[in-house]
């Protein structure tokens, strides 16, 4: 069964919300990672030197079935950010199958912002803006292929 989180995007001050939202719901972050934990390829950063210590992703588990989780934006989505598109709804499957299921339904007559695709955190993962203006993201998270 899918689980469906609030996902909030912050213009450089993630880590400073999330520790505040810690401070007030309690709870410790299962992940948190920076934009310059991203590996490459081509030895080449993957973001900008000022973009590096900004928040790729946080969670913050506030109960068994919910979970607040964020990232900052960067420099190339910092152009797009503004108040009130900086919310997703973030739903976690338990299937790859369920993953694209959910992923082609609700993204149909919307626009894709970041096709279904395993990433280099070991999910299937992708993001879109349905028809009505919402944005979503879906992850599946492959227990054979998550980093311990």
């Amino acid at each position: 069964m899918a689980q469906v989180n609030a996902y909030l995007t912050f213009n450089g001050n993630c880590e400073e919300a999330f520790n505040f939202y810690k401070s007030v719901f309690g709870g410790e972050f299962p992940y948190l990672g920076r934009f310059g934990d991203i590996p490459t390829s081509d030895g080449e950063p993957p973001v900008e030197e000022a973009d590096k210590n900004k928040i790729m992703h946080v969670s913050l588990p506030i109960s068994p079935e919910t979970v607040l989780m964020g990232s900052d934006t960067g420099s190339e989505w910092a152009n797009n950010f503004q108040v009130g598109n900086n919310i997703a709804l973030s739903i976690n499957t338990d299937s790859r199958e369920e993953a694209e299921r959910l992923f082609n339904g609700l993204s149909a007559a919307g626009k894709v912002t970041m096709p279904l695709s395993d990433t280099f955190w070991g999910a299937y993962f992708g993001m879109w803006t349905d028809q009505f203006g919402i944005n979503w993201m879906v992850n599946y998270d492959d227990p054979a292929k998550m980093q311990h």
